[in-house]
Order: structure tokens, then sequence, then C-alpha cells
């Protein structure tokens, strides 16, 4: 496998960054009374997922990188109770958004145990 020469080409980032762009989508039709809370919270927390993978990527220690990674998990399930909240306020349906969610985090273990595996 060749190695990627900056994050935007990693897959989990991809993939992370559509996340935050549908999660932009959802939330520009949230109530205004919602827009210094659900919507700019879940907006950060999103947005916080692919800028810890760009973070990660080029720190030299592989547990630097690692640390990296677990922020962004985090903060990626605080995004699943953002969008359950959404959904459960009838703000949005967000069933797709947790489809892709789940897909982002499948991502981020397999990128986080590439990286471990190749400490040994």
């Amino acid at each position: 496998m060749e190695k990627s020469k900056n994050f935007t080409e990693l897959i989990v980032w991809q993939k992370a960054h559509q996340f935050v762009l549908k999660i932009y989508q959802v939330s520009k039709d949230f109530p205004r009374e919602e827009l210094y809370g659900l919507t700019s919270q879940m907006r950060r927390a999103a947005i916080s997922v692919p800028a810890n993978i760009a973070e990660g990527y080029k720190k030299k220690g592989k547990q630097d990188k690692l640390k990296f990674l677990n922020i962004a998990h985090g903060s990626l399930e605080e995004s699943h109770y953002y969008l359950i909240l959404a959904r459960d306020l009838s703000y949005a349906e967000t069933d797709d958004l947790i489809e892709l969610k789940e897909e982002v985090g499948k991502l981020l273990n397999a990128y986080s145990k590439a990286i471990l595996s190749s400490m040994s």
C-alpha cells in the first residue's frame, strides 16, 4: 500500500469530511433558537472529527497519532448523541447520518489498528 502524501488522501478523513458537510446541511434547518445551542454543538463536534484526523496525521510519534484519533472518535460519539437528540426533537431525520457516523467509526478503528500494528 502506498503511503498518503497528506491527510486529504485518507479515506477516513474524506468520509469524516462528508459527515461534516451533511451535518451542516441538516442543521441549517434547525429552529433559530437552537443557533447557539444544538446547532453550534452539533457542528463543533462533527468538525472535530476530521480536524483531529488531520492534526494527528502529521504527528511524528505513533502514540501522538493515536491520541488524536481517539479524540476524533470521542467527538464522533458526541455527534451521535446530537443526532439522536435532533431526531427525538423532530428537528431532522438523522438515520442516514447515523449510518455515515457508523462508517466513519469503523474506518477510524481500522486506521487506529493499522497504526498500532505498525508499532511492533
